[in-house]
């Protein structure tokens, strides 16, 4: 049974662009190992093999590469993004002219390697996580040019996305405070601002660090407070003094260490910027099977 690919959240010309400019890095002036030694007529299968237990994310990506490399290519999912796996698992097998299954390899596996490390670390995060009701969701701190795949794979581990970009919702950090106040204006006063300006109905997330900061947000309207670098115990704190009157968001000094006991505080949501800009990519192979 051929298993389907799941959809990747970016338009099939960004997907080919992302490959063409990755192989491009890769192949330089060409793989020189290959066109001496592999002659284009003969074939192998490709099998990509994990040496680790994880979570899949990235197939159609590797696909993909195979396909910019030799149209002529056949690539075959043995799992599907999402799907939990063992160490020694059968992934995926690629097949046809050696020589293109060569230049393809490095590629290949990078993005599959480094989506599905990020898949795998963020159902860690999930699995310390269940049985209270936070959510992890991720953040900005993205591999510049891989934020879409590199989200879609938070979301194959099990996790959920916060903004994708800086137009996505308003996010009142420390620094945006010190502009407010420079212009003269308080909190309330800006936020009421920003909500006759928006073009439609986003949400406002106000961050605070201190719970005397509180009351203010809430003055000011926000649909979600984010708390930053606080300790669990502080965390219940600020959730009893803001009573579900918005949601709450748990950042900062986030590992796997701590995450269990910052969800245990309450905490609707807490975003991990390690989930994309520290997950280790998974140990990956591809074993060549010559006919």
């Amino acid at each position: 049974m051929t298993i389907p690919f799941q959809p990747l959240p970016i338009t099939n010309g960004a997907l080919r662009q992302l490959v063409e400019a990755a192989l491009e890095e890769d192949l330089g002036r060409g793989d020189i190992t290959s066109d001496l030694l592999v002659p284009p007529q003969i074939t192998a299968r490709a099998v990509f093999r994990s040496r680790t237990p994880g979570v899949l994310a990235g197939l159609a990506v590797a696909a993909a590469v195979y396909h910019a490399v030799d149209p002529a290519l056949q690539f075959t999912a043995g799992l599907a993004d999402g799907d939990e796996f063992a160490a020694g698992a059968t992934l995926a097998v690629a097949s046809g002219a050696a020589h293109s299954l060569l230049r393809g390899e490095r590629v290949a596996l990078n993005f599959l390697q480094q989506l599905s490390g990020v898949a795998s670390l963020t159902a860690q995060y999930v699995a310390l996580t269940e049985g209270t009701p936070a959510r992890i969701v991720d953040t900005r701190k993205t591999t510049p040019g891989l934020r879409a795949l590199e989200k879609y794979a938070v979301r194959m581990g099990g996790g959920h996305n916060h903004r994708r970009d800086l137009s996505d919702m308003v996010l009142i950090k420390d620094n945006h405070l010190v502009a407010i106040a420079a212009r003269g204006l308080t909190l309330e006063a800006a936020v009421a601002e920003a909500r006759t300006r928006l073009p439609h109905n986003l949400k406002i997330e106000i961050e605070v660090d201190r719970l005397d900061q509180i009351p203010g947000a809430l003055a000011a309207g926000a649909d979600v407070i984010l708390l930053d670098n606080m300790p669990p115990a502080q965390l219940r704190e600020a959730i009893a003094l803001i009573a579900g009157r918005a949601l709450t968001e748990a950042s900062g000094g986030v590992n796997l260490h701590t995450v269990a006991a910052i969800a245990a505080s309450g905490v609707d949501l807490i975003s991990v910027g390690a989930l994309t800009h520290s997950a280790p990519a998974l140990d990956i192979g591809l074993d060549f099977e010559f006919a």
